[in-house]
């Protein structure tokens, strides 16, 4: 074991552990392990600049810009308000409405909390209406957003597929690419399971009455959201042509002849050319801590491919992998690791952590990693057993009136149906060899 091995492994481990440890932003620990794998010849100059201006990284930013251009429609407010029309009292229904629309929603807004907090005001009083108390909705209502967030090729969910073949191709790892269908079609099958579960199972389960004292949590975002001043006619009509034109090039993007990349971004140039975003307003939705965790996540897996730390890593644990023998075993591996870890640490630095040595693991076996990947991804987004996990938790344990206890109490179901649903179906859908 060489001495520049040794040492990636030692950068790697560090800054696990600060993402583990949570005092410090992530992008701060993602900047500071690009530093020190570039002081210490991990990676060179020329590789980290072309992490900064990777296409994919890009394409991501973009969408964000799209998407919030989006969001100023009033398509949100109208499908709501819809809701209450069509349930005419009955709780079914009306959880019916709210889960298909909050996975909708989830598909448009890369954001649980602001799926939740538009919808969980309106939910509340629809059901306090009919003499339910949140207590038996707002639970179901959260997983929901949370569990199907980014499932679909639409919106943000289009830069998945990129920013899966990024991290294969910071692992050096390109014999596969990640389709953009193909988080759908991984996903699908556990989108369906958690809208049956959230619609017809959860309120069941859930408690009659508040465990807490629910208070009112005020979302200021959520309820700009609802109350926002609706955009004149042609920013309106704009808006809804840019973004849904631009799924639709995303999805054909083989017949329109341009990179997606470039497609995101002209997209985003026209929200604000076209007065739906103004700057300000474009430059505040990239969210500049994702972008750097993203190009943390690519000098990392450059700096394991480098080193050849990653094909120790992935040897490591190909060798498990070899010795239990059985795909199915595999995948659950591959699974239930950073679905656990995702309940006490952010689910994106879960990510950052088990997509490259998936794919390290992967190429020393010779399997196809695509399955793996996007399992990993969809371990890491079904995180809600834990207020640690994401900040969607929190905020329906209040609008719930849930302690710790009945939120696990209520978790522990749907986990189990969660990770078998998607261990099955992806040693189904994608065979590693």
């Amino acid at each position: 074991m060489n001495t520049q091995l040794i040492i990636c492994l030692v950068i790697c481990a560090i800054t696990v552990a600060f993402y583990i440890y949570g005092k410090f932003p992530m992008a701060v620990v993602a900047m500071a392990s690009v530093a020190a794998f570039l002081v210490t010849g991990c990676i060179d100059g020329a590789s980290v600049l072309g992490y900064f201006g990777n296409n994919n990284g890009i394409m991501i930013m973009s969408m964000f810009v799209v998407a919030a251009g989006f969001n100023k429609t009033q398509f949100v407010k109208n499908v709501a308000n819809g809701l209450n029309n069509f349930a005419k009292g009955n709780l079914t229904k009306i959880m019916c409405g709210y889960v298909l629309v909050a996975i909708l929603l989830s598909q448009f807004i890369q954001s649980p909390v602001v799926v939740f907090g538009i919808l969980a005001p309106l939910l509340a009083q629809t059901v306090e209406a009919i003499g339910v108390k949140p207590s038996k909705v707002m639970f179901a209502l959260g997983v929901a957003s949370i569990a199907t967030c980014s499932a679909f090729p639409l919106g943000s969910g289009a830069t998945v597929a990129a920013e899966l073949n990024g991290y294969l191709a910071a692992g050096g790892y390109t014999d596969f690419v990640v389709q953009l269908t193909d988080p759908m079609k991984a996903r699908l099958p556990l989108v369906i399971v958690c809208a049956l579960y959230c619609i017809f199972i959860a309120p069941r389960l859930a408690p009659d009455e508040p465990i807490v004292a629910i208070k009112q949590n005020e979302n200021r975002g959520a309820q700009a959201a609802l109350n926002k001043k609706k955009l004149p006619a042609f920013q309106e009509a704009a808006a809804f042509v840019i973004f849904f034109g631009t799924t639709i090039a995303l999805i054909f993007q083989r017949y329109v002849g341009l990179d997606t990349w470039i497609i995101c971004l002209v997209a985003g140039v026209l929200m604000v050319a076209t007065g739906v975003l103004s700057q300000e307003e474009a430059v505040a939705a990239m969210p500049t801590w994702m972008y750097l965790l993203f190009v943390g996540s690519l000098a990392m897996g450059g700096a394991l491919t480098n080193t050849g730390a990653g094909q120790l890593i992935g040897d490591a644990v190909a060798s498990a992998a070899n010795t239990l023998n059985n795909p199915f075993l595999i995948y659950l591996m591959f699974f239930l690791i950073p679905f656990l870890m995702t309940q006490v640490m952010q689910n994106r630095g879960v990510m950052l952590i088990f997509i490259p040595l998936a794919a390290q693991a992967c190429k020393s076996m010779a399997a196809n990693p695509v399955g793996a990947v996007i399992c990993i991804q969809a371990a890491c987004l079904t995180a809600f057993m834990t207020p640690m996990a994401t900040a969607a938790v929190p905020y329906y344990m209040a609008a719930g009136g849930y302690d710790i206890k009945s939120v696990f109490k209520q978790s522990i179901l749907p986990a189990i149906l969660f990770c078998a649903v998607s261990v099955i179906w992806s040693t189904i859908a994608f065979p590693l060899y």
